[in-house]
């Protein structure tokens, strides 16, 4: 198969025929049109507009907000122990792949994902550290090693 070139181009102003035969006369083919309106109202930021869902959360069934992802939160919060460990970044990213923890995309943790992710958890620390869970977890941590 051919490799496809493609462009996106920002209206300014309607389409015309014209256009759209010096287009295709140049070997373009139409492979998708996307239509915009002003939205009634006061517009609140919705997932489409928001951006990529972050880390350890996911949209809700209902699909108007999210909620808590458990097996990223689990990453996360393994993250957060090694930290406390104070353990390398290539440690974690190990720790991570050896108990079959994987990156959103499915991929194996590297120390670039891990150090990704250090942000993310800044956001999310203060919910996983006031769990009972971590508070256990915790305690058992400060004996080890």
């Amino acid at each position: 198969m051919p490799k496809m070139e493609h462009i996106r181009e920002v209206m300014t102003g309607p389409l015309s025929a014209e256009y759209m035969r010096e287009r295709t006369g140049a070997g373009w083919q139409l492979v998708a049109v996307e239509w915009q309106r002003p939205a009634g109202g006061d517009v609140r930021e919705t997932s489409a507009t928001a951006g990529e869902v972050p880390y350890g959360s996911r949209v809700s069934n209902d699909c108007a907000h999210l909620e808590e992802n458990p097996g990223e939160m689990e990453a996360l919060t393994l993250i957060l122990e090694q930290i406390v460990q104070d353990r390398s970044l290539s440690h974690m990213a190990d720790t991570l792949n050896q108990r079959g923890y994987r990156t959103r995309e499915g991929a194996k943790w590297t120390v670039v994902s891990v150090y990704n992710m250090l942000p993310r958890l800044i956001e999310v620390s203060p919910r996983i550290l006031e769990k009972e869970a971590w508070i256990e977890r915790r305690k058992q941590i400060s004996t080890v090693g």
